[in-house]
């Protein structure tokens, strides 16, 4: 099929809830995708920031092909051992008590809200202005926007919202009915927007003081997207819960809740897909990887790299690691711009925002660089 037919079918047998890009992709290799027509493509935003070992990484094939041979499913009846040593891994590098496995990144965050809620007595969650935590009706109550929200009023109550990056709008904000405060350590659909650098670190400083859980969402900045593992890293904080997914996968769906909070009793939680062996054998792999090939240290060496050049061409650029926002005149126009040079990124409003995979080479970037001067970005 061309991409007319794609089109069509689609109008005619899918859900209208996406604003696709005039693309359909057929394969993808390393930092490369090619559409119906095998045009290539260098992937400049990772399915948003989800292939952390770009497309179809030798390490992640292997383990799907030797773990789907082995155990797929069982649901959480039975123990499984890819689970509890996923868990383990996860435990020990974010420095938390305890991991929760999910489908994906707002199944992680209506954990957080439970455990909150849970821990404390409490109902009250305080979320930021212009946040974006997930779609189902606990992550989305934590949402900020009218246009994701107004159609599914009435919300879950006792949310609401502060500015980002005010810590004193926070302190005013919080009370005797908080159980938790919700946080972005960059706030990505929003268009890359990144604190003070003492921001977080004041937050902690908040909640521990008002008894507060700090629950950080990292779904977009962790494994490394930021220059380290965990953005909160930059910050020397450790949150009371913390919100995983995208590039813990490298595009095989999961997630996870980390926490050092009270932990739930059996039957108060779970899932029946959660947690399963190829879910988590991939994500042991992609973890594997990241830390054995030295990405983290290749997202802040090539983010950096690619920060300078753009602000060498007088660009408005704000990023850490490889999570860039360029602000332009036309968000959507220059993304199908850089489209038609062989380049794919996303665009929140007037912010093209770069999230390549984390195993981008100069060259990559170099190209990327060469059609954002060829568009007059």
């Amino acid at each position: 099929m061309d991409l007319n037919e794609i089109q069509k079918l689609e109008s005619m047998v899918y859900a209208n809830t996406f604003n696709r890009l005039p693309v359909a992709i057929k394969k993808g290799r390393g930092m490369y995708l090619y559409d119906v027509n095998d045009k290539r493509y260098l992937d400049m935003f990772a399915g948003i920031a989800v292939n952390s070992l770009g497309h179809c990484h030798p390490e992640v094939v292997k383990t799907i092909r030797e773990q789907s041979e082995i155990l797929i499913h069982t649901s959480n009846w039975f123990y499984t051992i890819p689970q509890l040593e996923l868990a383990q891994l996860l435990v020990k590098i974010t420095g938390l008590k305890r991991a929760f496995i999910t489908n994906d990144g707002t199944e992680a965050v209506e954990t957080a809200i439970k455990l909150a809620r849970k821990t404390t007595g409490k109902g009250e969650i305080i979320a930021m202005k212009n946040a974006f935590h997930g779609r189902t009706l606990g992550a989305l109550s934590l949402t900020w926007g009218e246009r994701y929200r107004k159609p599914f009023l009435p919300l879950v109550p006792e949310m609401k919202f502060v500015e980002y990056n005010d810590v004193d709008a926070l302190e005013r904000s919080i009370t005797d009915k908080t159980a938790a405060v919700i946080v972005e350590p960059i706030q990505g659909e929003s268009g890359v927007i990144i604190p003070d650098d003492n921001y977080l670190k004041e937050v902690r400083e908040l909640t521990e003081e008002r008894e507060v859980l700090l629950i950080l969402d990292e779904i977009q900045t962790g494994f490394g997207r930021t220059g380290k593992m965990f953005a909160f890293q930059h910050s020397g904080i450790e949150p009371d819960i913390l919100c995983l997914a995208k590039g813990l996968g490298g595009g095989f769906p999961i997630g996870a809740t980390l926490f050092s909070c009270n932990d739930f009793e059996p039957g108060e939680h779970g899932g029946t897909f959660i947690g399963n062996p190829l879910a988590c054998a991939v994500a042991k792999t992609v973890v594997r990887v990241i830390m054995e090939k030295k990405l983290v240290k290749n997202s802040e060496r090539l983010g950096s790299y690619l920060l300078r050049e753009l602000r060498e061409r007088n660009l408005s650029v704000r990023g850490k690691g490889l999570m860039i926002g360029i602000d332009v005149s036309d968000g959507k126009r220059s993304v199908l711009d850089l489209i038609e040079k062989g380049i794919l990124t996303i665009y929140s409003g007037n912010t093209v925002r770069v999230l390549p995979p984390l195993i981008i080479e100069k060259k990559h970037a170099d190209q990327f660089l060469s059609a954002v001067e060829d568009i007059g970005l």
